[in-house]
């Protein structure tokens, strides 16, 4: 199965920016337009992109959080499901300090990746897009 990758250092600490990963209104300031986050091992994240979807309406993806260790590591598998552009979708988002920053590792793996090339280049731009959010809500 294909992955994005993508990294970015935020001017934040490491708590900040797991708070942004972790918390609906972090996550609400970078990724989606509305969210509920219950980030635990076994927890439900639902992102809510207002117009999202091709016929204007929104678009909700589901998923549940399958590791969770605080300031360190995220993995979250998305429900099959999901109406969004990469249903079944994994995530994996790793920090760790890098002198006074904190890097943000995202691993992005889907199965439709491999038979779809145009959208694995959509998903690599709006994670770049999504990190330079991420980094202007925290810095």
């Amino acid at each position: 199965m294909s992955s994005v990758r993508h990294q970015i250092n935020i001017a934040a600490s490491s708590r900040t920016v797991w708070n942004a990963l972790t918390t609906a209104e972090g996550v609400s300031s970078w990724w989606s337009d509305e969210a509920r986050v219950d980030a635990r091992d076994g927890g439900r994240m639902v992102l809510v992109h207002l117009g999202g979807n091709e016929d204007g309406s929104d678009l909700h993806e589901r998923a549940v959080f399958h590791t969770v260790k605080p300031t360190r590591l995220i993995e979250i598998a998305f429900d099959t499901g999901n109406n969004g552009p990469t249903p079944g979708a994994r995530l994996k988002f790793q920090l760790g300090r890098d002198g006074d920053e904190t890097r943000v590792h995202v691993v992005h793996t889907c199965a439709a990746f491999d038979e779809d090339e145009a959208l694995r280049a959509e998903v690599e731009r709006g994670w770049k897009g999504a990190f330079k959010a991420l980094q202007s809500a925290l810095e």
